[in-house]
């Protein structure tokens, strides 16, 4: 294990020096992506400007779920999504077997060759956007709540990465599958709509086949409910505590 760690800071390194090369196109990237986040949160900003609620969803609960598909999207996209789309290419060209015989695990070498800084910033300002959704729907996270939100966006980290790596297999007897590959990336933003927009069908095949749209649901329902239930039970000991003084100090 001391091993690998060893030579992933490696690679973040000889990445991070790569991006910092051409620092234009490190800011310009980073810029499109924030704007293109800014347009989701103008998006839902207009729909609720003419509702109140989108099923059983608020506005800042809605805004809370855009917050979380986007660090979700960007942890991926920053660790993992441009070594996955270049799998297909190094099969084209016959450069995977200059990673295969590496002394090192194989898909270990073709998943974290690359890292993208721009992506862990545009992912902080989803954390920023899920802070202030919290904020705004007096939720105060409690530890718990922040565990199992951390957890779950793990695991919609490691469903795009199941996904995408199995897309980029199909490159073995496809001469061109990075379309498959971009276009699950593309796909995958439906993840920051609520799953009560769709119908009951396309709910049954993208949450359960191929579990696209609950990545960021589930996270979001986490944070919000279980917060919620905490704060509830906080209120509820208080005004028992707060009712047993009134009765021994009436008794007194």
């Amino acid at each position: 294990m001391r091993r690998y760690i060893e030579i992933y800071s490696i690679m973040l390194r000889n990445s991070l020096i790569r991006d910092l090369s051409f620092k234009a196109n490190f800011l310009l990237w980073m810029v499109v992506e924030i704007l293109w986040f800014c347009g989701q949160i103008v998006f839902f900003s207009i729909i609720f400007g003419n509702v109140d609620h989108i099923g059983d969803w608020t506005k800042w609960e809605v805004v809370l779920l855009v917050g979380t598909h986007q660090i979700i999207a960007q942890l991926f996209q920053a660790f993992f999504f441009v070594n996955l789309a270049n799998i297909p290419e190094l099969v084209r060209m016959g450069k995977l077997d200059s990673v295969l015989v590496l002394p090192i695990d194989s898909q270990f070498a073709v998943s974290t060759k690359q890292f993208s800084l721009d992506s862990i910033i545009n992912a902080l300002l989803g954390a920023a956007v899920v802070c202030v959704s919290l904020s705004k729907l007096s939720i105060v996270p409690n530890v718990l709540s922040v565990f199992l939100y951390v957890v779950a966006l793990g695991f919609g980290i490691a469903v795009h990465y199941s996904i995408m790596l199995g897309l980029a297999a199909v490159s073995f007897w496809i001469i061109r599958a990075q379309g498959l590959v971009y276009g699950y990336f593309n796909f995958l933003n439906i993840a920051r709509y609520p799953d009560v927009i769709f119908p009951w069908l396309f709910r049954l095949i993208f949450g359960w086949v191929i579990p696209v749209v609950i990545i960021a649901n589930i996270p979001g329902v986490l944070e919000i409910c279980a917060a919620t239930l905490f704060q509830r039970q906080l209120v509820s000991s208080s005004g028992s505590l707060l009712t047993k003084a009134a009765s021994t100090a009436t008794l007194d």
